[in-house]
């Protein structure tokens, strides 16, 4: 709809100055904080995207992706039988066959998510893209993240970048798509809200802030234009199933509380589910871990009492 798409209008110094608010939000303590963070734990995409992924690494990860904080420390909380685990685990296509043996052969059912399309450039042809999206299908992955081609956005190609989605979520067939705008090389606020708004005309099921390889990942004002953009085609359309998910720079357990508190002020309590929200991370989850451990035991873990993430 490009009549919807160019009426298009950010107040980018409003944007800004909610953003700044945001970070001067009071923190929750005591029980609220381990709460919050084990509600993030679950919304946690954990991922490796490393040049030197092997078998044995992505096999660590998936074995902590099913024990993502320590057992005692769940006993503790009286949350070890609730069957806490990480929202998904995130590799290259050509690990997707590992991680999905790994996670079987440890009896869970957490779904394997894998970057495609491009990943994290967005400069191959269209046809590599969709090769690329049907093969890690195939492996086995249940969630694909494409990445879209900046260059539609910037020269305001907004058919093409429809369609270019429109396909990619074609060949995703059964699994779910996560469409990555990477905000921080879209030039404005107006063109990740316009992008945002492309991505779910085309069949996105989540929209995805960055890939973490850019200079610029995740920040609060791109959250809220997004958000506000779901919001709004929540409105518009009737259909409320589009997820968010911020990634790229998220490291600590304090950033993550915060994201899951705008979610719930901008988009309500129903998208705070692994279903319609997700943190993509690699390292966050060992800070998380931390913090539950200083909660439980009133001291930080030495480097050697807690499992690497």
């Amino acid at each position: 709809e490009l009549g919807w798409i160019s009426k298009v209008y950010v107040n980018r110094p409003a944007v800004v100055r909610h953003a700044e608010q945001i970070k001067k939000w009071k923190t929750v303590k005591g029980n609220w904080q381990a709460a919050w963070l084990l509600k993030a734990v679950t919304c946690i995409d954990l991922t490796t995207l490393s040049g030197d992924d092997t078998p044995s690494n992505v096999q660590r990860l998936c074995s902590k992706a099913k024990h993502p904080i320590r057992e005692d420390l769940l006993k503790a909380l009286d949350m070890h039988d609730k069957g806490i685990t990480v929202g998904a685990v995130c590799v290259y296509p050509a690990r997707v066959s590992d991680a999905v043996n790994a996670l079987k052969a440890a009896g869970c059912n957490v779904p394997v998510a894998s970057v495609a399309a491009g990943f994290p450039s967005g400069q191959t042809p269209l046809e590599t893209k969709l090769a690329e999206i049907r093969l890690a299908v195939e492996y086995g992955a249940r969630e694909i993240d494409i990445v879209i081609s900046r260059s539609l956005v910037l020269t305001g190609q907004w058919e093409g970048l429809y369609e270019e989605i429109r396909l990619c979520r074609a060949a995703c067939g059964e699994a779910h798509m996560k469409t990555i705008l990477a905000t921080g090389e879209l030039g404005s606020l107006a063109n990740v809200y316009k992008a945002s708004m492309i991505a779910m005309m085309a069949g996105s099921d989540f929209i995805k802030t960055s890939t973490g390889k850019e200079v610029e990942n995740a920040t609060f004002p791109v959250g809220i234009v997004m958000m506000r953009a779901i919001k709004e085609y929540y409105w518009q359309t009737g259909y409320k199933v589009v997820g968010f998910k911020p990634a790229g720079g998220i490291r600590t357990a304090q950033e993550a509380i915060t994201w899951l508190m705008l979610v719930k002020e901008e988009l309500g309590v129903e998208w705070l589910t692994p279903e319609l929200f997700r943190l993509g991370a690699s390292s966050l989850l060992g800070d998380i871990e931390q913090q539950i451990f200083y909660h439980v035991t009133g001291s930080y873990a030495l480097q050697h009492e807690l499992a690497m993430a």
